[in-house]
């Protein structure tokens, strides 16, 4: 039975409450998590704001060695890390492997920070005056993600925050919260100085307090759309920058020029990889014209293909789901759409391998735009289909959704993608592509109710939200110059 504690200001700290851990394949108890409260809170903020003190004046050039030297860690402790995921979110470990490496990509882009960083100069605006602009650093900023990416969400904030010279205190789910405490350990080993990097450990409550806190300058989050509608709003008002990434409902188009056998197997592993457990997971498949009745056939064939099991078994494609109650909410939905007369193509809620929280790939087609299967994020392996006449009644009905993260089209034809990706109202488009993640160096953020705030994550938009630009403007006069008087300045 582990425990696992707060890392503050280079130091393990516990105390206090705490939540029990389980194996979502055996559904077991594995462990305890120490939950945060506000002396905690108060404790991690406080460290990281004495941390920034110096941290903020540290070259650009060591920052990036630093990064670096965690960047190699990453790579060298990527089967640990794996295996810390799938214990305790059940995602197999190919799976856990790839979100690593996805992270381990924005870290390659803070190694190059000091290019991120470079200002601006203009030369003599005015007689024998210059001006120059350069971003700083705001201060402590907080990260809050989900479980679903226990170290890629994560890896999406603290690295560029920290290389812009920012100290964080993150605060993993209390589900999922061991993988954190060993980047802790491995950005201490790269050279990072205590305090920089925190882990607070906690829950709900824990979440309030650190966006509450005014020593927070930024914050951000990835969550649910109300939940972070209420972290938008509750840090906004307390006059800190917020990020706050929601949920999502991700269509994927299938126009009859696809290659059908290619969409299909792209929409499989998109709607039931980490048994839908991802934000930018493929849930509805909106089938155009006549694709549709082969469409589905050929997904309801590799969906039945699918091997539910236990994510540390090689021949599992899919684990279980988190928790028990995440089970019940996905259950519940399919079985409130079979009610409403949606056909059940496929049923996995028989499928139960073990003893864990096991549910089968489902594919639901004939699904009605009113249902809650529909209008709200399942999170779960339940891909249904909605059919559209054309191109044109596809992209209204995409639109129409209140959610606007991740979409994709399937065709042949490069005037309908061009046409869908500039029309569609969401922020990232795949051609072809089912999950569209768009490397570090471009942004990953949606639209609509996926989106709280104005900047997305990583990227350049991600060095803009953790920093603030000054200009500055200069003059050397000769020692005798005269004074310019008390007018408003202009250039001359």
């Amino acid at each position: 039975m582990s425990l696992i504690q707060h890392r503050i200001g280079g130091a393990e700290v516990g105390g206090g409450a705490t939540a029990p851990l389980h194996d979502p394949a055996t559904g077991e108890r594995t462990g305890e998590v120490v939950l945060g409260r506000a002396a905690d809170v108060d404790a991690a903020a406080r460290a990281a704001a004495r941390a920034f003190e110096t941290w903020q004046d540290v070259s650009q050039a060591r920052r990036a060695r630093i990064m670096f030297a965690f960047r190699d860690l990453l790579e060298r402790h990527e089967d640990d890390l794996a295996r810390l995921i799938t214990a305790e979110h059940g995602k197999v470990l190919d799976d856990a492997r790839g979100e690593i490496v996805r992270g381990r990509e924005v870290v390659e882009f803070a190694c190059g920070i000091p290019s991120a960083l470079k200002g601006e100069y203009s030369d003599q605006v005015s007689s024998g005056v210059d001006a120059y602009s350069f971003r700083q650093p705001l201060g402590v900023c907080a990260g809050i993600v989900p479980f679903n990416f226990p170290v890629m969400v994560p890896l999406w904030m603290h690295p560029i925050a920290i290389a812009c010279g920012n100290t964080f205190v993150l605060k993993p789910s209390e589900r999922v919260p061991s993988a954190s405490a060993l980047i802790a350990d491995l950005y201490a080993e790269a050279g990072l100085p205590d305090g920089v990097f925190n882990v607070l450990n906690g829950d709900r409550e824990t979440a309030g307090a650190l966006i509450r806190h005014p020593d927070v300058a930024a914050v951000s989050f990835v969550g649910s759309t109300p939940a972070a509608r209420h972290v938008h709003e509750t840090a906004t008002a307390a006059g800190k920058r917020v990020q706050a990434l929601g949920g999502a409902k991700n269509h994927a188009v299938v126009l009859p020029d696809a290659d059908l056998d290619h969409a299909a197997d792209q929409i499989t592993s998109a709607a039931y990889g980490s048994a839908g457990q991802r934000c930018m997971a493929i849930s509805v498949v909106v089938a155009v014209g006549e694709s549709a009745d082969p469409l589905v056939a050929r997904l309801a064939d590799r969906a039945r293909a699918v091997t539910v099991g236990p994510g540390t078994d090689p021949g599992s494609d899919m684990g279980p789901l988190i928790s028990a109650d995440a089970l019940r909410r996905v259950t519940g939905h399919v079985d409130a759409a079979a009610a409403a007369g949606a056909k059940i193509v496929v049923d996995g809620r028989g499928r139960r391998p073990g003893p864990g929280h096991f549910l089968g790939p489902c594919l639901l087609d004939d699904v009605a735009t009113d249902l809650p299967a529909y209008t709200e994020e399942i999170f779960g392996p339940v891909l249904l289909v909605l059919r559209a006449a054309d191109l044109d009644e596809a992209i209204a009905l995409v639109n129409a959704n209140p959610y606007g993260n991740g979409t994709a089209i399937f065709t042949s034809s490069g005037e309908a993608a061009r046409r869908y990706q500039r029309a569609v109202h969401v922020g990232m488009v795949g051609v072809n592509v089912p999950i569209p993640v768009p490397m570090a160096f471009y942004s990953f953020g949606g639209w609509k109710a996926s989106l709280f705030g104005d900047t997305h994550v990583h990227g350049p938009e991600g060095v803009r939200f953790y920093t603030r630009a000054k200009a500055v403007t200069t003059r050397w006069p000769e020692p005798r110059t005269a004074s310019g008087g008390l007018a408003f300045p202009t250039a001359t």
